[in-house]
């Protein structure tokens, strides 16, 4: 079977490129389409593929300013010939699933969500923080890019969720149900050390929704060691409000990261999150999560007092004052929270689950189409 795989863009090894590496190893012949791929970003298994890019590829500086082409992505991507392959397997959170597909072609989107640009975190990018070209030029960009993103939808055959919270924005976005099979974590990279250290970790990228801002001012109120994984357009600013207490290390590899997650107090999680990989990896590493209570972190963490071993604590308010009463909270001891427990938790997503439910459900999807 001649499957082709589709992904946004290929600049580094987070979330949705680990979902892709189990993607390539499920169809280890299939070809990849991406509208930019910086060489070297992702994991070996991702690298042996031939990846065919877009023009994006070709424009100034599109390595490290790719977003500012967000007007192109559409013609990038409907640019792409598809004819010959019997499914398309697209992983998106941008323009991946908006792929031409021709006639008698599956296509299934592993859907992160919709374009969170212009749909429920438009503010977050183009708001009161944007430059001033931005502000005036992005909302009819915008408004139009939702009237092509939700006309573009029909191509898709089947959307499979990473999430409850993401099925229901894709009902509200395009109007079409959805499956839900949480992304994976991968347990084996991650280690329980009997003593961990006297700092709390943020592991994201820097980007306005994933709100890091709020995690540097909460430690610097309290004064707490704050240790930040991760690099993008947010890290200047970050930087610049980071006070003695706050470590900026940037990018960290696999390895690193791991043992970060290990010796750390606990993970601080303040985006509202699609689904949010990071919590699974901490309570993998068997450390707790201070997390909002809303989205996807609804699905993987689990707090006091819910019939099962808490995993970690939410807090309410986006807000920076939320969140230092959370640490607050946390730091009180009222509970202890089991290492061994919050493993137990993180195995429940883990990486050959989410293999096996995946290769289950196009199977299954394949052969209501008459193939095998």
């Amino acid at each position: 079977m001649k499957v082709a795989l589709v992904h946004d863009w290929l600049t580094g090894m987070r979330g949705g490129e680990r979902c892709l590496e189990v993607f390539c190893e499920l169809f280890p012949e299939a070809d990849l389409y991406t509208l930019l791929h910086v060489a070297g970003s992702v994991s070996p298994v991702i690298e042996r593929r031939r990846v065919e890019t877009s023009f994006i590829q070709r424009l100034p500086a599109a390595h490290r300013r790719y977003r500012h082409y967000l007007p192109l992505f559409p013609a990038a991507v409907r640019a792409f010939d598809l004819r010959g392959y019997e499914l398309i397997l697209s992983s998106s959170h941008a323009v991946a699933k908006s792929v031409r597909v021709p006639p008698g072609t599956l296509h299934v989107c592993y859907c992160f969500t919709p374009m969170r640009y212009v749909w429920d975190l438009y503010d977050d990018y183009f708001g009161p923080r944007a430059g001033f070209l931005a502000r005036v030029l992005m909302p009819p960009v915008a408004a139009w890019l939702r009237r092509w993103d939700r006309a573009t939808a029909v191509g898709v055959h089947h959307f499979v969720a990473i999430s409850r919270f993401i099925a229901d924005r894709i009902r509200r976005a395009y109007g079409r149900e959805s499956d839900v099979i949480h992304p994976p974590v991968d347990v084996s990279r991650f280690r329980i050390e009997e003593s961990p250290g006297d700092f709390y970790l943020v592991v994201s990228a820097l980007t306005p929704y994933k709100r890091v801002d709020l995690a540097v001012e909460a430690a610097n109120r309290l004064g707490r060691r704050l240790v930040v994984v991760g690099t993008g357009p947010e890290e200047k600013r970050l930087r610049a409000m980071a006070g003695p207490t706050v470590e900026l290390v940037g990018g960290r590899d696999d390895e690193e990261t791991a043992r970060l997650y290990a010796r750390c107090r606990a993970l601080l999680f303040p985006p509202l999150e699609d689904f949010g990989i990071a919590p699974l990896e901490a309570m993998a590493a068997g450390r707790p999560v201070l997390a909002l209570g809303r989205g996807g972190a609804r699905e993987t963490v689990v707090p006091p007092g819910e019939g099962e071993p808490a995993t970690g604590m939410f807090f309410e308010d986006q807000t920076a004052e939320a969140l230092v009463d959370a640490i607050r909270r946390f730091e009180s001891g009222a509970y202890q929270f089991e290492p061994k427990a919050l493993r137990r938790r993180a195995e429940a997503f883990d990486r050959p689950l989410f293999k096996e439910r995946m290769q289950t459900y196009l199977q299954g999807r394949l052969a209501e189409r008459g193939r095998c």
